[in-house]
């Protein structure tokens, strides 16, 4: 059976714009929603309801302990981004809460060697 999926609210993809203004960082579409790229390596975004950020594997277990709100990002059933995690609303409205989380994404995907174009 395939997935409905949903639009972002355009609350949310505000929010996203709103937040990344200061970023250096690419927009693109991915599956038709929104997202940011830091050489070439997608960071931030939304799918349907929800924002997501990309950590490193070794901070996930922390960030979960701290934020039981979060959760894994699995864009299709049984599909799970390993390196990103479900930022829920109670979080991304708390800025500093949130603004640690972006801090974080943000160092670890400068960090990340640039995403080599496909020939």
């Amino acid at each position: 059976m395939k997935q409905k999926w949903q639009k972002t609210p355009p609350e949310l993809v505000n929010f996203l714009h709103e937040t990344m203004k200061d970023v250096v960082a690419e927009p693109k579409k991915m599956f038709g929603f929104p997202v940011y790229f830091i050489n070439g390596n997608m960071f931030i975004g939304t799918f349907g309801n929800n924002l997501f950020l990309r950590f490193s594997r070794d901070k996930i277990p922390e960030i979960l302990k701290k934020h039981k709100e979060t959760g894994s990002f699995s864009p299709m059933p049984g599909r799970v981004m390993k390196e990103y995690l479900v930022i829920p609303e109670i979080i991304y409205r708390n800025k500093k809460e949130f603004s640690g989380l972006l801090r974080l994404s943000l160092a670890y995907a400068a960090a990340l060697p640039p995403k080599q174009k496909k020939k």
